[in-house]
């Protein structure tokens, strides 16, 4: 059984609703995304700082500026749109401890607004090192040094990848692609084309895409697995028509998961492989976009791209 509360918070990517006096959707129109960073919401600071945790502000230089506004200028035309009328603000932070939060920010008006934080690192870092970062805390490599796990994804900034992941978030959160997640409901709502025949509820993919070992894995169960056993995990990926572990965390993640790599490599033309290694050979990889069972899922994916 999953553990929900991790399926929520998560590693990186989990959405909180803060107090918070945000700009009105009409005023948020004049201002260019690029012109949105500002230091996150006081609350953001606390729920941190109340896990014992020292996040500051993280003060953008020049360059950084410029890896930002690229970033945003390449987002899919869907996300464009919806992010001029609701997105409130762009904040980064040193100390923090996760890759980025999406926050509800409450407001007076009728328009959901959002705040992006992001964790300032990954703005030195390239997509294949925080992906294959990412993707290592699944597993321990207590015994079985031998073994690597490497994401292959090019040189591009991580911020592209984790933005598109983020106001994916935000566009679903607008939109409703995916259904509500409400634990608190026993009825849940009417599945979307997006979440039909692949997720029972939000948090738990139907019966035939997923197995056993995938329902032991860290974004599913909370747990790590040996390294040795990633070739075997990813032989089960393959199976299903999910384009990476976390994707399975919850249909939200699974959304977002599959928008930011798909835009990457069907769109941008960039790789992403997740290679597993054993005494520095190769001995498998898994291409998402090249599963039949991804690929059918991918004309779910056009709304994103109608101008």
């Amino acid at each position: 059984m999953i553990n929900k509360k991790f399926a929520y918070t998560g590693l990186c990517f989990f959405l909180v609703t803060i107090m918070l006096q945000a700009q009105r959707a009409e005023n948020l129109q004049t201002i260019l995304l690029s012109e949105r960073t500002q230091t996150a919401p006081e609350d953001i600071f606390k729920k941190f700082r109340d896990a014992g945790m020292n996040p500051v502000n993280h003060e953008l230089t020049k360059t950084e500026k410029e890896k930002i506004s690229k970033a945003i200028s390449i987002l899919p035309p869907l996300h464009q749109k919806v992010l001029k009328d609701h997105l409130h603000s762009i904040s980064f932070m040193d100390n923090m401890p996760n890759t980025a939060l999406t926050s509800l920010l409450e407001n007076s008006g009728p328009a959901k607004t959002f705040n992006i934080t992001f964790r300032a690192g990954i703005l030195n870092e390239t997509i294949s090192e925080w992906a294959t970062w990412k993707e290592n805390t699944c597993y321990s490599k207590a015994e079985n040094n031998n073994y690597q796990v490497v994401i292959e994804a090019g040189e591009m900034d991580a911020i592209v990848y984790v933005l598109l992941h983020e106001a994916t978030h935000v566009v679903d959160k607008v939109l409703n692609t995916t259904p509500p997640m409400d634990d608190t409901k026993e009825v849940w709502p009417a599945q979307t084309p997006f979440t039909v025949g692949i997720w029972h509820k939000p948090t738990e993919p139907s019966g035939d895409a997923t197995n056993s070992l995938l329902e032991t894995t860290r974004f599913r169960s909370g747990e790590v697995l040996p390294i040795s056993s990633a070739p075997d995990v990813y032989k089960a990926l393959q199976e299903t028509p999910f384009c990476s572990l976390y994707s399975m965390a919850s249909w939200s993640e699974d959304l977002a998961e599959m928008l930011a790599i798909y835009h990457l490599t069907q769109k941008m033309n960039q790789p992403f492989k997740i290679v597993v290694k054993q005494d520095g050979m190769d001995i498998f990889t898994y291409e998402p976009f090249t599963n039949p069972k991804v690929l059918k899922r991918q004309n779910n994916l056009a709304v994103f791209y109608e101008s």
